[in-house]
């Protein structure tokens, strides 16, 4: 799996908290399984668990503009 913006800014945080995987998912009320899946880029997650997450770090999952230069 190919780390994606969302895996890192995940693991990044986390890491910033000083948090184990274990830990944030004990935090966030998710399985282990769903934070290493995300931290490892998994392209289909469940929005609710990611909202989950980004919560404990003030963010959650939304619509962003995509400028042209971001188009493929």
């Amino acid at each position: 799996m190919e780390q994606t913006t969302l895996s890192k800014y995940v693991k990044d945080m986390r890491k910033q908290y000083n948090l184990t995987q274990v830990e944030l998912s004990e935090k966030s009320g998710v399985g282990l399984r769903f934070v290493r899946e995300l931290e490892q880029g998994k392209q289909t997650l469940r929005l609710d668990k990611v909202n989950q997450i980004l919560n404990l770090f003030g963010s959650e999952v939304g619509a962003v503009p995509i400028s042209k230069e971001d188009k493929p």
